[in-house]
């Protein structure tokens, strides 16, 4: 099997390879976050965006990982067990709220910092040593013009970048966080990947056939919005 080497080669049949290279340990990050939901975590990602996380971040074993806005921690409890499972790697999560440092199992956290605040007012040392960026935050048009102009700018070239709620609908609605962002890629001719239902349905369906035939058909999470795009800075994704 053929390793996925670069987000430039992120594809359908790419993900898939990812699904199978890394399928015995996914299957147990499943279960481990089946038992925070009955526990009462509350979830944000979708299933499968937030396995496409997950899956990136063990192919691409990054040192450092950046998440703007945790809310309850599932998302940072997905990226945690995968650099559990890397044997490598720190999180920082930066957010508004602590919830997070309450509700993240304590087993996770020796992988993890935390700072609370606005990060539009916080010092942006981590920028530059940034492998992975997640956004998932304050989804306003003027958030998303911030972190344009005020941090994807200063990541490195080649930087993983994942923003969640673009793709609510096929297209972001105008003015939104998301017309901005697929504004800003379109004006580098940086190509993005989705498994979104409302904009990608054919790839989701693919995605969705693989894992039925694995046995991933139980949701961990059964939400029905999964606008996640990925992309990489200072080159070129596919979008399925």
């Amino acid at each position: 099997m053929t390793e996925l080497h670069d987000l430039a080669d992120l594809t359908t049949e790419s993900v898939i390879q990812l699904y199978h290279t890394y399928l015995d340990s996914l299957r147990g990050t499943r279960e481990e976050q089946r038992e925070l939901r009955q526990r009462g975590m509350l979830a944000q990602l979708d299933d499968i965006e937030a396995e496409l996380l997950y899956l990136q971040l063990r192919q691409r074993r990054p040192e450092r990982v950046v998440e703007i806005g945790a809310l309850h921690g599932w998302s940072t409890t997905w990226i945690l067990r995968a650099l559990r499972d890397n044997g490598a790697g720190q999180l920082l999560t930066i957010d508004l709220r602590d919830t997070a440092t309450v509700t993240v199992p304590r087993e996770l956290q020796h992988r993890w910092s935390f700072r609370q605040g606005d990060v539009r007012t916080m010092s942006g040392d981590w920028v530059p040593r940034t492998d992975h960026l997640l956004i998932d935050a304050k989804h306003s048009r003027r958030f998303a013009r911030w972190y344009l102009a005020e941090v994807l700018p200063d990541l490195a070239d080649g930087t993983r970048v994942s923003v969640h709620d673009v793709y609510r609908f096929r297209r972001p609605l105008p003015r939104s966080e998301g017309a901005e962002l697929l504004a800003w890629l379109r004006r580098r001719r940086l190509r993005h990947f989705t498994a979104s239902r409302a904009a990608a349905p054919g790839v989701r369906e693919r995605i969705t056939q693989f894992r039925r035939k694995r046995g991933l058909v139980d949701p961990v999470h059964s939400g029905t919005r999964d606008p996640m795009v990925f992309f990489r800075t200072g080159g070129h994704t596919c979008d399925g």
